[in-house]
């Protein structure tokens, strides 16, 4: 709440640009995410979605201003922007590969103290992914890629954040696969956690989610519910191969 009693929007992105030497990856983005959203953005690949989320961690140089909960962040190394509650399921998931299923629960947890509330979500998690504990001690490696995925996501679960961005979570997963990671990312969201989609695949994306944002070229293209996006004749056309 700010001074005046008014719900603050749990993220706000004001401007944000960002470029990789001479090359411009974004051109003054801004958006916004409420407390209890699910909200994605879709777009080609390499239109920035990555680099945004990036971003929002503090991991590249930008210039615009980044606030979360009503306070600037852009200033904050990412350790400390982690330990505010923002963590980042990130593309192609960055498993610890040779490390256990458990292993890699417990590093998702590295920022927390208390041990008791680590063991709570550590039995939630379970519950959401049962896969998961009955694979606990076997090593990330081993698993079919949509139980990778999902390790990914309870990973960034275990820093008990209230928003968790995920990037490009459906790549290479199977229809069924896809749909599951659907309703888990309901499951996540009817916690109070915000979740922000960054996905190639728009017709997952635009059902899943609240609201939604088309980037194109850097830079925000169009926004809207789903309801408005899907019936959209650039959407239509461009993301969901409709006439």
């Amino acid at each position: 709440m700010d001074q005046e009693g008014l719900r603050l929007p749990l993220l706000e992105i004001i401007d944000l640009a960002v470029s990789y030497g001479k090359a411009a990856i974004l051109h003054g983005i801004s958006l916004s995410l409420e407390q209890d959203e699910l909200v994605s953005i879709i777009g080609p690949n390499g239109a920035g979605k990555t680099t945004l989320m990036r971003s929002v961690l503090g991991f590249t140089s930008r210039q615009g201003s980044i606030r979360y909960l009503g306070r600037g962040i852009e200033d904050l190394a990412p350790h400390e922007i982690a330990k505010k509650g923002i963590a980042l399921c990130p593309e192609k998931r960055r498993l610890f590969q040779e490390m256990t299923v458990m292993r890699n629960l417990e590093m998702g947890a590295y920022l927390r103290k208390n041990k008791n509330e680590v063991q709570r979500d550590l039995e939630k998690i379970f519950t959401l992914f049962p896969s998961l504990e009955k694979r606990r001690k076997n090593e990330a490696a081993t698993l079919s890629g949509g139980e990778q995925q999902m390790l990914a996501v309870a990973r960034a679960l275990m820093l008990n954040p209230k928003l968790l961005m995920l990037d490009e979570p459906s790549f290479g997963l199977a229809p069924q696969v896809k749909k599951l990671l659907v309703d888990i990312f309901r499951e996540i969201r009817k916690e109070g956690i915000t979740v922000f989609l960054a996905e190639q695949d728009a017709l997952l994306a635009l059902q899943s989610a609240d609201r939604s944002y088309v980037l194109e070229n850097g830079k925000i293209a169009t926004e809207g519910t789903r309801e408005h996006l899907i019936t959209d004749p650039h959407v239509k056309e461009a993301y969901l191969g409709l006439a």
